[in-house]
């Protein structure tokens, strides 16, 4: 069914589009209840079962002025959603046998194994224990932006720990190193492996930085909250690892970073994807489908299995959380990333509140996008909601 309607919320009008299989017009409901009751100024949130779409919905608005609606093409930066979509793409190369997850990152990158670096695997970047991080260099405040910069400080750093021992988010440090060894290996930047490989077979609007002006114009604001969040942290907690994370900022609000040029054009391949809902949940719907969307194949369902095999279940470092690591993706961890009921399910959340995410015993392929960025450290009740709707269809109690 096609829908196009506009509902009062919170003294606006909001506009509410798409299409939904009439047997999920409780996600529908649960879309819309999201602006009558939570902080929602723009979002989108797509469901993929067994390789078909069966919920495409967008609605309310692209800016925190409320002049512009979001547009079925409308694409928003859903943080570190990244991740899991980089996590996927590095793990085609594992498909293909091009990189083995159990050699030394130095088999493909030789100038990394300095300073007591020699022992770390590529695995330990794929469920950060790496040791790496965050950039010790004293680098200029943008150098962000530089993915060179800081893949160059990375490889003269020596880790924090033992690599392999004690697992501490690679916040940003993650995209650098995995994008290092898929240049050494295919000659190709991440970003455009990542384009290329994942992205284009599937006919998807997904990318890691790197916008057109066209691509500034259909662009969502970030809309972030900063009183308790991380960006607060980093601030009055100078000498944490956390605010270490965030030294190559530029010194300005968060808010300016997030929705700077730089941001959207910078090859950040752990934060700054950028991309439709109905893109991300189709990515994880081939996954949770075998590895397979229509008549493209990404991966082998061996390869999957040992991308969802649990590497560790740590509380890690950077902002003591626990999680279910797999090999680039997380694995469900209700009190940090909720992805409904089953255990098996995984993916990755982003600061603020967006989500992509697959459940291989349903088939499903999920995906939440928000511009209001809330405070909370977990997904929120937002993606809880509509995630709580889709399992109430399928069956199976959230």
């Amino acid at each position: 069914m096609q829908i196009d309607t506009t509902i009062e919320a919170q003294g606006r009008s909001r506009r509410i589009r798409g299409s939904y299989d009439p047997r999920f017009a409780p996600v529908l409901d649960a879309f819309i209840e999201n602006y009558r009751t939570e902080e929602e100024i723009g979002s989108a949130t797509s469901v993929v079962v067994e390789g078909q779409t069966v919920v495409d919905l967008w609605g309310g608005s692209r800016d925190a002025a409320f002049t512009r609606d979001w547009e079925r093409d409308t694409i928003v930066c859903m943080m570190s959603v990244a991740k899991g979509i980089s996590g996927i793409a590095f793990n085609i190369l594992i498909d293909r046998g091009l990189v083995d997850p159990d050699a030394p990152v130095a088999r493909y990158w030789p100038e990394f194994a300095q300073n007591g670096k020699e022992g770390v695997l590529v695995r330990h970047v794929l469920d950060h224990t790496a040791g790496l991080p965050v950039v010790l260099e004293p680098l200029w405040k943008g150098a962000i932006f530089d993915c060179d910069a800081i893949v160059a400080a990375l490889e003269k750093q020596a880790p924090l720990w033992p690599p392999g021992t004690t697992a501490a988010y690679h916040i940003h440090t993650q995209g650098n190193l995995l994008g290092e060894i898929v240049r050494r290996v295919t000659g190709m930047r991440y970003r455009d492996f990542i384009a290329q490989e994942l992205v284009r077979p599937l006919g998807l609007d997904y990318r890691i930085g790197g916008l057109t002006e066209a691509d500034f114009d259909r662009r969502a604001e970030l809309v972030p909250t900063v009183e308790g969040t991380l960006f607060a942290r980093k601030d009055s907690e100078p000498d944490s690892l956390l605010a270490k994370g965030f030294q190559q900022h530029p010194d300005e609000p968060i808010g300016v970073t997030l929705n700077s040029i730089g941001w959207r054009q910078a090859e950040i391949a752990s934060a700054n994807g950028h991309g439709t809902a109905r893109s991300v949940a189709a990515i994880y719907g081939a996954i949770a489908n075998g590895g397979t969307l229509g008549n493209v194949r990404i991966m082998s369902q061996q390869t999957i299995a040992n991308m969802l095999t649990e590497q560790h279940n740590q509380t890690e470092k950077m902002q003591n959380r626990p999680y279910h690591q797999g090999l680039g993706v997380l694995l469900n961890t209700p009190v940090s990333v909720w992805m409904g009921p089953n255990p098996h399910a995984f993916g990755h959340h982003g600061f603020g509140g967006s989500i992509g995410m697959g459940d291989p015993d349903a088939k499903l392929g999920f995906s939440y996008a928000c511009n209001k960025m809330h405070a909370l450290p977990d997904n929120g009740p937002r993606a809880r909601r509509i995630i709580e709707a889709v399992y109430g269809v399928l069956g199976e109690q959230p």
